[in-house]
């Protein structure tokens, strides 16, 4: 008995092109996850920093040189007229209507402003805001057409 016959092995191969829906649901997956983390930061009372390379030309070798550098994240949520916290989901620039002319989640507090950020997130995981990810990605590209 070989080693080989200890695996399962299948006629699968690597897929050379991953679909749109996939690339912006992980896009947006990646986001919230750094909302959450920046909320369990404020509520510890901790930084949340995530960094970035930054590729500049030196002016007097004239050499490309990369400097990492922290990126900027901005929080989704406000609180609205009643002192409660809401959230809104955004993709790149736009806000995603959750519901029909529904576009933020209200919560009570910080702890479930973490919980409701945790479920938008296993939802777009799963594939359920698929639709407006699309449209919002239709509204991004019209952006840049002239």
């Amino acid at each position: 008995m070989s080693t080989l016959d200890t695996l399962k092995l299948v006629a699968v191969k690597k897929p050379t092109h991953t679909p749109t829906v996939v690339i912006r649901r992980q896009k947006l997956a990646s986001k919230v996850w750094e909302q959450i983390q920046l909320a369990k930061s404020q509520i510890e009372g901790t930084q949340f920093v995530v960094k970035k390379f930054r590729s500049f030309t030196d002016k007097e070798s004239g050499l490309r040189k990369q400097v990492e550098i922290p990126k900027r994240i901005r929080e989704w949520w406000f609180k609205n007229e009643q002192g409660k916290v809401c959230v809104a989901i955004k993709y790149g620039t736009r806000v995603l209507e959750l519901a029909k002319g529904k576009h933020s989640i209200e919560v009570a507090s910080a702890d479930d402003l973490i919980k409701a950020l945790e479920l938008v997130k296993q939802a777009v995981e799963l594939g359920e805001l698929d639709t407006q990810l699309e449209q919002a990605s239709v509204g991004v590209r019209k952006s840049f057409k002239k």
